[in-house]
């Protein structure tokens, strides 16, 4: 088989991804399937047939040590929390350094950092506060590369911490902070004064001073400031820590704690905890497909479990050498989290003639999620039968969680009460955007975002032609049933847009019953959706036992990838419309020139930038570095490609996206930590960027003046 084969010759994204993301130096498709599988036939057949496919580090990583390269296969790290010392502080920032360069993502959690004005005992007088170091955390992640993929960091707050105020705001500031994602663990005591309009104490206690730190807040303020800040900035995201410590199967184990979650906080994680992750399709499990006689093959999915248990306990075991910390090799040898997922889930329900979030749809949910519980459980106990049962393991304790016993039938209990498990952690839900886009299906448990994406056309003369391109499922359907239009697909066909948050909560609650570890989830809502609705949906996943949740509000201020409106368009300023390829544009006397001097992190530079006087397009640029720091040539060299790019017709849009895209220089980020004078940006060619997108706006501004003066002269 070759990936067009696999993916679909009409799926050309699906084929980016796989070469770009997990193709490994030219291997074909068969060799790539059996690098990532490590020759296991079983699991080279379901991923044939797009029934399952492992976490992203392992379809790219997989095997590539015996080239020497330093990899890892796990996508979810929890970094050992900071103490209350500038040696841990700092010590935290190279752990998450370290991890990665691996390719791992990290989550860390700042709750044991003293808050703002608490006393030290140094020339400082008084700490900053935790918050203050989030910022290192993120410089740390924006600077290491991960060979085309950006490090991924989640920190975390107690939200009994001092500085929760600070925490929520953060992120209103779109330049602070930009590397992380935050959530707020949220207490059940705060929740209880939320509800009863109570008061509620924030408080810290210095260990070395013996410093106590106290602030009453009013908890409905509080909360609703968490809400209101998620309606207009999506984050900080809540994770309801009492659900989380409480349902799983290590909720009786007194020699356990979790530490933080991962960056999609789908999996809670102890101190230097790692987590395997794989994902079964279950559209692909659904027997006659769009039909009245469609039925979901449970015995299908059954099979598909075990052996996705049994694999990723061979990937565990494969990568116990590899992971980049000893904490992170110990923690592993001792509880072997895995965590087996899903997507696809809307796709089935479609499949099914099941309207997602409605009670059919949400019982059909708790089916499947039970039979995936209990198998991973059963599975799990008959690898602790063959290779013993994690380290870790009190049997009683686990057999008396709430979890185990709402998720196991008698056969099961008795093999676990036999032998053990081999695993401590088994099921998670992960966002899966890269994998179920390259399949073509819908991610997660999320529903379908939309029916439709509006794509534009542009001919050399500027008329521009609009048309709908259909999501695959979507499209699938109306050409089985010889459909033209999507206004004449049946109800069932449902979008995140469409749906009441609660229908969308409800699905959530079916499975967060089923899943021992968490749920990565983010409900979008419309515009329209207002501070009370967020406030109340907040409530409502509480109340539904959830274990986290955050939104996504279209058009909020922080721009998501997601948007299905078409909403007016700028046109481009480019200079010379209507070029035909290879020509350039001359440039006449009459341009405009602006200036900056940039701080960079070799010292000054001096940016020009000349513009059309009419339309504002750029259309050359100079750069210059000042008597310090900086490559001359390099400047020379830049300065010339993005001026024969704005001559040939390219928008400053697309070049300032690129190179907005050059990565981090540790030389800017160490100056920008040290003195915190740097242009914005975290190297040279995007400090340029930035300044060249500044002087265009500022530009078209003076444009706008003397348009409307000249109006005004004629009036």
């Amino acid at each position: 088989m070759t990936e067009k084969e696999w993916l679909g010759e009409e799926n050309q994204l699906g084929m980016d991804i796989w070469t770009r993301k997990y193709q490994n130096q030219g291997e074909s498709f068969e060799e790539w399937l059996t690098r990532v599988t490590g020759g296991n036939e079983e699991m080279a057949g379901y991923i044939r047939e797009k029934k399952f496919l492992y976490g992203g580090r392992i379809l790219s990583n997989r095997g590539l040590y015996k080239e020497g390269r330093k990899v890892t296969y796990s996508n979810c790290y929890v970094i050992t929390p900071p103490e209350d010392n500038i040696e841990s502080i700092f010590d935290c920032a190279k752990k998450l350094a370290r991890t990665y360069s691996y390719g791992g993502g990290c989550g860390i959690d700042i709750s044991g950092l003293a808050p703002k004005g608490a006393r030290i005992n140094n020339a400082a007088k008084e700490t900053t506060g935790s918050v203050s170091f989030m910022e290192l955390y993120s410089l740390v992640t924006g600077l290491i590369g991960q060979n085309g993929r950006r490090g991924a960091l989640m920190i975390s707050l107690d939200c009994s911490h001092p500085d929760v105020p600070d925490f929520i705001e953060l992120k209103t500031d779109l330049e602070k902070v930009t590397k992380a994602n935050i959530s707020l663990r949220i207490h059940k005591d705060f929740m209880e004064a939320v509800k009863n309009d109570q008061e509620y104490m924030l408080y810290y206690t210095r260990e070395t001073t013996g410093e106590v730190i106290e602030k009453k807040v009013k908890a409905r303020e509080l909360f609703r400031k968490i809400t209101d800040t998620n309606w207009d900035y999506a984050e900080p995201g809540a994770l309801f820590w009492d659900r989380i410590t409480g349902w799983s199967l290590l909720s009786n184990t007194d020699t356990f704690t979790y530490a933080g979650v991962n960056p999609c906080a789908e999996e809670p994680l102890p101190a230097g905890g790692s987590c395997l992750l794989g994902s079964i399709n279950l559209s692909a499990f659904v027997r006659d497909p769009f039909s009245e006689h469609s039925y979901f093959d449970f015995d299908g999915l059954k099979a598909c479990v075990k052996a996705a248990v049994k694999a990723l306990n061979e990937v565990l075991d494969e990568g116990l050498p590899l992971h980049p910390l000893e904490e992170q090799r110990e923690s592993v040898r001792q509880w072997r989290q895995i965590g087996l997922g899903i997507m696809g889930l809307a796709d089935a329900l479609i499949k099914l003639g099941l309207t997602y979030g409605e009670e059919e749809a949400v019982a059909m949910c708790d089916r499947i999620g039970f039979a995936m519980a209990d198998t991973a459980i059963a599975a799990s106990a008959l690898l602790a039968k063959e290779e013993g049962a994690y380290p870790m393991c009190n049997i009683g304790q686990v057999m008396e969680t709430p979890y185990f016993q709402a998720n196991t039938t008698e056969k099961t209990r008795e093999l676990v009460k036999k032998y053990g498990l081999r695993n401590s952690q088994l099921l998670t839900i992960a966002p899966t955007g890269t994998l179920s886009t390259m399949l073509g299906i819908s991610g997660g448990i999320e529903p379908i975002y939309a029916n439709y994406y509006m794509r534009k056309t542009e001919s050399l003369h500027g008329t521009d032609v609009y048309y709908k391109v259909y999501t695959k499922i979507v499209e699938n359907y109306m050409k089985q049933h010889n459909i033209e239009e999507d206004k004449d697909l049946p109800e069932y066909f449902v979008t995140a847009m469409t749906l009441d948050y609660r229908q969308r909560i409800n699905m959530q609650a079916a499975w967060q019953e089923h899943i021992d570890a968490s749920i990565s989830s983010t409900v979008n809502v419309p515009n329209s959706f207002t501070k009370e609705e967020t406030e109340n949906l907040y409530l409502y996943a509480y109340e539904k036992g959830l274990k986290g949740i955050t939104i996504f509000r279209d058009g909020c201020r922080r721009v998501g990838i997601l948007n299905t409106q078409m909403k007016e368009e700028k046109k481009e300023v480019t200079p010379g419309e209507g070029l035909k390829r290879g020509e350039i544009l001359l440039v006449s006397d009459d341009v405009i020139g602006k200036k900056r001097k940039l701080i960079t992190g070799c010292g000054s530079l001096h940016c020009i930038a000349l513009f059309d006087p009419h339309t504002g397009a750029l259309l050359e640029t100079y750069l210059s570095k000042g008597s310090t720091g900086g490559c001359n040539n390099f400047m020379v060299g830049l300065s010339r490609m993005i001026s024969i790019s704005a001559r040939g017709g390219i928008s400053i849009e697309t070049i300032v996206d690129q190179l907005n895209s050059s990565g981090s220089c540790p030389s800017y980020t160490a100056r920008k930590v040290t003195r915190g004078d740097t242009s914005k940006g975290s190297c040279c060619p995007m400090a340029v960027g930035n300044a060249l997108m500044d002087m265009y706006r500022e530009m078209q501004e003076e444009l706008k003046e003397r348009k409307a003066e000249q109006e005004k002269r004629n009036s």
